[in-house]
């Protein structure tokens, strides 16, 4: 019995890293069509200010969901 618990929890976390994947994803195709300039262009030019933004975005939005996936953990 623990087992099967054991790996529902398991197949539940991987499914949550792969859905924080995808926001995280969504998150930054969403920045980059609201910004006026292209964000992958200017972080291929070393551009640190869009890249702490970025990292920010991630940050947080993994932050959000993680906290979401641990509360379904438990």
């Amino acid at each position: 019995m623990e087992a099967g618990i054991i790996m529902a929890n398991f197949l539940y976390a991987i499914f949550g890293v792969i859905l924080t994947l995808v926001f995280m994803l969504l998150g930054f195709k969403l920045f980059d069509k609201l910004t006026p300039f292209d964000t992958s262009k200017l972080l291929s030019d070393n551009n640190i200010a869009v890249g702490i933004v970025v990292g920010s975005i991630f940050i947080g939005l993994g932050i959000a969901v993680g906290l979401v996936i641990g509360m379904g953990l438990n």
